[in-house]
């Protein structure tokens, strides 16, 4: 009910705008290189066809998508057919042109009353067409629920990215989420034409992702007998959390990103933040444990030994049966956060160092992740790590991903390596939107829709050739305190629409009054599709 009142409001206070600002009628989000208005609207009805490009599976793939989401909305079961001798009008055309300069994802949209052309040089370009499409269908709320508008403006629109990597991170260790939830995220990643789902499965809360060869990593590491209550570090609610992810969840998971053109990439935690994984197979830390799954919050001491080579053997049996699940190019194996005091006391550590000739446990460090590094590549992979594995010396081929601040992201792509940026002062959702005193418990840390909207992801100390090394940006959700759908939604509505807007839209044309216009309409497909978010002020 108080989403319902909420939608009521905006209608009244968005048409009032819409009428100050008439530009404003076609809301898109992120908003494209270019957009003409013209007066002729196309109508859908139960004869509209939608036609592909023959002979393409992505083609058909992305009529196929559209033919569903356009069910949801109308209940119209509309035709799909090739291209050749479909009908003259009341079509909506999917094409290919290899000649575009649009890139490998951008796009040109074409409506009017006979028909709309979608035309892009790859299916992944027809897809964020469909996206911009599905966006000009108008949804309004009603006292008996949402409704769309059957005519669909006239238009053309030019459209593609600035930046090719655009992605979403999620937690899923502090506290879990289901496969059917874990979808839901990501077709709010398509909707917003973000390309990338960063996973983050292992944790000292928690480990999440089913491995054969290692049961107990999920018998006992993604269990935690309580869970502290708010910031009290002693005091637990006494229920246990548990959760994980079959391999047969993750191959259902990685087709449907992969049906929406989003790449996953999977986060494996090393050599910190491994309490869990300890817990299951202690042989693998320094002191040889007990250990526990961590119940409360924060880093702690105990870590991989990087002076056993079967802690060595365990990962890499780990990383295969992980490689074998995530087809696309890149690993994240964290590289956050890790102490050393362990490695300071630990004989084997310590012998290492000597034998490999490394100047301290930083070095070591770098060590563990160069070691890991050799396998990925072995593996035809590509290792991401937070940019702690700058300390001790990078790993020759790594990305890094900038998260303490902009320098790392500033150090590595000066150094020649690839970056995405995800500083936590602009791009950490997990961060208090609003004045605390009214807002539900966050881990700290302010970060307003402004702030994410006025990001950059180029630093301004690179030069043009470095900066040719920043490959995007991403949000990050760390999910300690945010143990509900609702309210993890909420922490990323509307922050992520504005951060869809930095790594795909111009940065010339963005304008916030413009978004939050946009916005206001953007808001009623996000309530039409039962997604729950921060209302703006």
């Amino acid at each position: 009910m108080k989403k319902i009142l909420i939608l009521l409001l905006l209608t009244i206070v968005f048409y009032s705008c819409n009428g100050e600002n008439p530009v404003t009628e076609i809301s898109v989000i992120p908003q494209p290189v270019s957009i003409e208005k013209t007066n002729s609207s196309f109508e859908l009805n139960e004869n509209t066809t939608i036609v592909f490009e023959y002979g393409d599976d992505g083609f058909e793939k992305v009529a196929l998508y559209l033919q569903k989401e356009i069910s949801k909305m109308h209940h119209l079961r509309l035709k799909v057919m090739t291209s050749g001798n479909h009908p003259p009008k009341n079509t909506i055309l999917l094409l290919q042109d290899i000649k575009t300069d649009y890139g490998d994802e951008g796009y040109a949209l074409i409506s009017n009353k006979n028909n709309i052309q979608i035309t892009s040089r790859t299916p992944r370009g027809g897809f964020y067409g469909t996206q911009t499409l599905l966006q000009l269908i108008d949804v309004k709320q009603t006292e008996s629920g949402f409704e769309y508008n059957t005519s669909i403006a006239g238009v053309k629109i030019f459209d593609k990215p600035e930046f090719t990597y655009r992605g979403m991170h999620l937690d899923v260790c502090r506290h879990f989420y289901d496969k059917e939830f874990v979808k839901k995220y990501i077709d709010l990643l398509a909707m917003h034409k973000m390309n990338t789902f960063h996973w983050h499965l292992t944790e000292d809360q928690g480990w999440r992702i089913e491995i054969k060869k290692y049961p107990k990593l999920t018998e006992i590491g993604s269990y935690r007998s309580e869970t502290m209550i708010d910031k009290n570090w002693d005091k637990f609610d006494g229920t246990p959390h548990s959760g994980f992810y079959t391999q047969e969840d993750i191959k259902e998971i990685v087709k449907y990103a992969e049906d929406r053109f989003i790449t996953i990439i999977p986060e494996i935690e090393m050599p910190g933040h491994s309490l869990a994984a300890l817990a299951a197979y202690p042989e693998f830390g320094c002191n040889g444990g007990p250990y526990k799954v961590a119940k409360t919050w924060g880093v702690f001491e105990d870590v991989y030994c990087a002076g056993n080579d079967n802690t060595f053997k365990f990962l890499e049996d780990v990383l295969s049966e992980v490689i074998e699940l995530f087809p696309g190019k890149y690993i994240h194996i964290g590289g956050d956060e890790c102490p050393k005091e362990q490695w300071k006391k630990c004989p084997k550590c310590q012998q290492r160092i000597k034998e490999e000739g490394l100047a301290d446990e930083f070095e070591l460090q770098s060590y563990f992740i160069k070691r890991i590094e050799k396998f990925l590549i072995a593996n035809d992979k590509k290792l991401i790590g937070w940019d702690e594995i700058l300390e001790g010396g990078l790993a020759p081929e790594a990305t890094v991903m900038s998260w303490r601040g902009t320098e790392g992201g500033i150090e590595a792509a000066k150094s020649g390596h690839d970056v995405i940026m995800s500083p936590n002062s602009d791009c950490y959702f997990d961060h208090y939107q609003a004045d605390p005193k009214n807002e539900p418990l966050a881990i700290g840390g302010f970060t307003s829709l402004e702030d994410v909207y006025n990001y950059y992801p180029i630093p301004e100390e690179l030069s043009a050739n470095e900066a040719k090394h920043i490959l995007g940006a991403q949000a990050n959700l760390w999910t300690e305190y945010i143990a509900t759908p609702e309210h993890l939604e909420y922490m990323i509505l509307p922050r992520m629409c504005a951060l869809s807007e930095v790594v795909w839209s111009n940065k010339q044309t963005k304008n916030f009054d413009d978004f939050k216009i946009r916005l206001k309409k953007h808001l009623y497909r996000l309530g039409s599709q039962n997604y729950n978010f921060r209302m703006p002020e």
